[in-house]
């Protein structure tokens, strides 16, 4: 390869006058001698005329090191190699001054024989990576070619004998200069070409429309961080202790923008208008701005519309970036897993398409692996898990609260630059049930900022009339008011215009789909024509309700599409209503792109058209339509009693839930639900828990409503109850919430409270002490304590994701703590200050430093995931600690083993993590050797732990183990190895497994499954 490879940094230009340093200054004359010329006699660091140390040499070498790795592009080798590359380009440099040659001789053995003198005469580089050593070759061969060619140009030099090299050596340095400048570094076109589609991301994404605020004289786009309101997503995950403790679901909550935070795989639900786009512009945004990942943006609509889903090379081409990337380039992106691909709306194509969809998906995620891949969907369009096999993690964009409707009206009002009707619309929300019960979702939000501010100050009331009165608003009002008419040659009402909307509206949902050729919209509109009042051709139409109506858009040329989903299923469901297709639409009642459309329907049908739609839903006799039929009563403002009492008694076999399944099915009927949950008072403990769930989950759109619920169950004894109680805080006003339910709970040793905010933490001042609480965050424990109020009171106390906690003195003040929770907090250096307290049961992960753990005598329950310096647990575990129950993550299997297990005589239980590798036989005899082993806990694989090395453990009287993937084979070895088993415990994590063939196996054994 040729020296040329150094980068343009590195040219003649820049390299000639340091290099010439080396060299003492030409003497007057013209040096026509026939003494040759010795080269220690010319460099400048040696001899009588030495004007350079070593030092300076090294320095001289460091500089010419930093100016060629100073070029755009990837490094030619590490960064921290820097140095010692330096320190061998200055030494080979130094051996100048010892060859025994002379100016010519030099000149005629040439660059490259000159460079391997020098390798030859200096001490050989130790340690450099092959990168350092080829970079290392090339920069002493170009310095010898410099050197060379400062040697033809010395007026002492024998010109006359070397005319014709000094001349090739020239060109030769020229084509060199050239080759650099027109050849860039591997990876620079790369480079180049993303300093130019990321800023092109950044500003396409970087706006969004609010409704309304085009009215009069405010534009209709605003800068996303303007707009952006940062909603929460919803996962829920299973918060215990990793020991015997039984534990509950509970909902964690997170800032929606943070979704791949923690996971690379995410697929994000949300109901239409909830903010599912507008999420997936504002992580393109700010990855394109941050330039950490390389952004995709892949609208399924449009994608589909090809026919085949775009491999890596078509990504930019098949959503129209008029950027053409360098051959490869998005394939490179995805191979060094720098890419995020947000892959919005699976539930606008249709059903057939997902499963291709979703093939399309693993096929990339497979090929190219270390990437983030965000799909967003509606709720109900893909079954539960659907992406649970390619390791996606599923999370729900919730509806907007108290707050957040606040923050978002105050936005908005400041964008529209309209702050007289800002007070006045928040009053109304705050006093009028059915109004806030609309404001659940960016687009609701927008659409009533937009009608209070354009009929200063009036609203209408109920989820059809506001879609009326926005309808009207966007059809007839704006273009009046602005006085602005119609397109030359199309003039039509407000009523022709609803009428050519919503036949294209059915004809989209009849589809399935939610975008239609421009073609096939014109057919439409001119098939419709002649049954309408008004003027023009089928294309001018067209075009003025995409230019006018501000219902229709085109998003990609001969494309046409409604600017939201529940505007196509509001005109849809009118069009069905209106021409009497009541069977049609029950029909397609089992998809559930047609939710929202039968749900409308009733709201347009007259009450005897309501009749016929309900009796066709129950005729069916499927939960989820009947669920379905109950949420259509909130629309049927009329109906006959007869048929709403026969809808709300087959509901009542859905009500009370059983079961937590059963719950958030029930509360995907909506807020009517809330009126229907019974009072405690004849539930069983499962029945009780499930219906706090039910009104949990509709807490965050009907905060009142569910907390009148929730109220009646505060004093109920049930612990599984008051957990979920406990567990719903987020969902509530946190200092409403601590006030009229959490301070009423019965304590108990059992029930903690987890404070995830610095309200919740500021609410718990208005509550009586609580024995158990978790706090969430980087809170201090000067803060905790001043919140708490008396620290005496309390005895359990976990700490989860505290990134500023360094020393642990702050927690002396908890004097009657006997139990801790360190979870993710890093910075943690030593456990020592904990010795003070009486505690009795500890559990860290991923702590900084464990010292001081072997001084904290007094525990008896110890749970530990952290690796740990020496592989002996008896050089970090306190020895003469009491232990009963012992817990070992996976990491600290992996740094030691369990040869000292038997130090701790006292161990009862004993719980082991995923290892890294499957368990010895050694490891098992050293598990055989604890006299008091009553429990085992395994909690991963039987593969694992190979089970068949392990000894006969006659003392196991209990065994917890998951059920998945435990072969029978493993089962028997176990059955035979642990003789006196009297439990056996199943973890499905909610899955249904045979327990009956299980307890053949286990005979002596009481099997049964715990589902958490």
């Amino acid at each position: 390869m040729e020296p040329a490879v150094l980068g343009g940094k590195l040219a003649s230009g820049l390299i000639t006058p340091l290099l010439k340093k080396l060299f003492v200054p030409d003497a007057p004359g013209a040096g026509l001698v026939d003494r040759p010329v010795r080269l220690s006699s010319l460099v400048s660091f040696k001899g009588e005329k030495r004007t350079l140390t070593e030092k300076d040499v090294h320095k001289l070498a460091a500089h010419l090191v930093a100016r060629a790795v100073d070029s755009p592009g990837e490094a030619p080798f590490p960064l921290d190699e820097q140095p010692a590359v330096a320190d061998a380009l200055a030494r080979r440099l130094l051996a100048l001054g010892d060859l025994d040659m002379d100016d010519v001789q030099a000149v005629r053995l040439g660059h490259r024989d000159l460079a391997r003198q020098l390798e030859d005469g200096a001490p050989a580089p130790a340690g450099l990576s092959t990168d350092a050593r080829y970079f290392l070759g090339n920069a002493t061969e170009w310095a010898c070619l410099q050197i060379l060619e400062f040697f033809t140009r010395r007026s002492t030099f024998v010109a006359r004998t070397l005319v014709e090299q000094t001349r090739t050596q020239a060109e030769l340095i020229a084509r060199v200069d050239e080759l650099i400048a027109r050849s860039p570094r591997p990876g620079s076109q790369d480079r180049t070409f993303e300093r130019r589609y990321l800023p092109y991301i950044a500003e396409r994404h970087n706006h969004i429309t609010i409704y309304g605020i085009d009215l009069r004289d405010s534009p209709d786009r605003w800068p996303l961080e303007v707009a952006y309101l940062s909603l929460e997503a919803t996962a829920t995950e299973e918060r215990r202790l990793p020991d015997e403790h039984p534990g509950a679901a509970f909902s964690v909550q997170l800032p929606a923008e943070e979704a791949l935070s923690t996971h690379d795989r995410v697929l994000l639900r949300g109901d239409a208008g909830s903010g599912k786009t507008t999420l997936v512009q504002w992580l393109a945004v700010t990855a394109a701005r941050d330039g950490d990942r390389i952004p995709y943006v892949l609208p399924l609509r449009t994608l589909i519309r090809a026919g085949q889903l775009p491999s890596p090379a078509a990504f930019l081409s098949s959503t129209g970036c008029p950027h053409t990337p360098p051959e490869g380039w998005t394939e490179r992106v995805l191979i060094a897993g720098r890419a995020l691909v947000l892959v919005d709306g699976l539930d606008e194509i249709p059903s057939a398409d997902r499963h291709r969809t979703r093939d399309w998906l693993q096929s990339l995620i497979q090929a190219f692996p270390g990437n983030h891949w965000l799909l967003t969907s509606r709720p109900t369009a893909v079954r539960p898990d659907w992406l649970a096999g390619e390791g996606f993690r599923e999370l729900t964009l919730t509806p907007m609260r108290r707050p957040e409707v606040k923050t978002f009206v105050e936005r908005w009002h400041t964008a529209a630059q309209a702050p007289e009707y800002e007070g006045p619309l928040l009053d109304s929300l705050r006093t009028k049930r059915d109004l806030a019960r609309l404001a659940t979702n960016p687009l609701m939000c927008g659409l009533i900022c937009a009608l209070h501010r354009e009929r200063r100050g009036y609203l209408p009331t109920g989820r059809k009339e506001l879609y009326d009165a926005a309808l009207t608003m966007l059809l007839a009002r704006r273009d009046r008011e602005r006085g602005m008419g119609a397109l030359e040659g199309a003039e039509l009402g407000e009523e022709a215009k609803l009428e050519i909307l919503q036949r294209l509206a059915y004809a989209l949902v009849l589809s399935g789909r939610t975008e239609m050729d421009r073609e096939t919209a014109e057919g439409i509109v001119e098939r419709c024509l002649p049954a309408v009042a008004g003027q023009g051709d089928a294309g001018t139409v067209l075009r003025d309700l995409l230019l006018r109506s501000g219902l229709l858009r085109q998003p990609a040329d001969g494309i046409v599409d409604f600017v939201h989903r529940t505007f196509q299923d509001y005109l849809g469901a009118r069009y069905a209503v209106e021409e009497g297709h009541l069977d049609v639409l029950t029909s397609h009642a089992g998809d559930t792109q047609w939710e929202d459309v039968i749900r409308l329907a009733v709201a347009h049908a007259r009450p005897r058209e309501r009749v016929v739609l309900l009796r066709q839903l129950l005729a069916r006799d499927e939960p989820r339509l009947t669920l379905l039929a109950l949420a259509c009563l909130e629309h049927a403002t009329a109906l006959d009693p007869g048929v709403r009492a026969e809808v709300e008694e087959r509901a009542g076999a859905l009500i009370p839930p059983r079961t937590t399944e059963d719950a958030l099915a029930l509360a995907d009927a909506g807020p009517l639900v809330l009126e229907l949950l019974p009072a405690p008072d004849g539930l069983t403990d499962e029945e009780a828990r499930a219906v706090a769930v039910t009104a949990s989950v509709l807490g965050t759109g009907e905060p009142d409503g569910a907390l009148a619920v929730l109220r009646r169950f505060r004093g109920h004894p049930s612990l599984g109850v008051r957990r979920q109680l406990a567990g719903t805080w987020d969902r509530f006003d946190a200092r409403e919430y601590a006030v009229e339910v959490l301070d009423r709970l019965r304590r108990d040793d059992d029930l903690f409270l987890r404070c995830s905010t610095r309200e919740q933490l500021e609410a718990l001042r208005l509550m009586r002490p609580w024995h158990g609480l978790t706090i969430e965050g980087s809170v201090s424990p000067a803060e905790i304590i001043d919140a708490v109020g008396d620290p005496d009171a309390v005895t359990v106390l976990g700490l989860e994701r505290n990134l500023g906690l360094q020393v642990l003195d702050g927690l002396l003040a908890f004097r009657s703590l006997n139990t801790l929770l360190l979870q993710d907090c890093p910075v943690v250096r030593s456990l020592d200050p904990l010795s003070e307290l009486p505690l009795t049961e500890l559990t860290f992960n991923g702590i900084l430093e464990a010292a001081g753990l072997r001084n904290l005598r007094g525990l008896t329950r110890l749970s530990l995931d952290q690796v740990l310096p020496s592989p002996h647990l008896r050089a970090h575990l306190p020895l003469d600690a009491r232990l009963e129950y012992l817990h070992l993550g996976r990491y600290t299997l992996a740094s030691t083993d369990l040869s000292d297990l038997d130090q701790w005589s006292t161990l009862t239980t004993l719980s082991l993590g995923r290892p890294d590798g499957a368990m010895t036989a050694g490891d098992w005899q050293h598990v055989g050797r604890l006299p008091a082993l009553r429990n085992l806990v395994l909690n991963t694989s039987l593969d694992r732990y190979a089970v068949e090395e392990m000894p006969v453990i006659p003392s196991v009287e209990t065994l917890r183990l998951p059920a998945q993937d435990a072969t029978w084979d493993q089962l028997r070895t176990l059955a035979s190895r642990l003789p006196g088993l009297r439990t056996v415990i199943f973890k499905t994590y909610g899955l249904k497994i045979p327990l009956d063939s299980y307890a053949a196996l286990f005979r002596a054994a009481e099997v049964t499954d715990d589902r958490r």
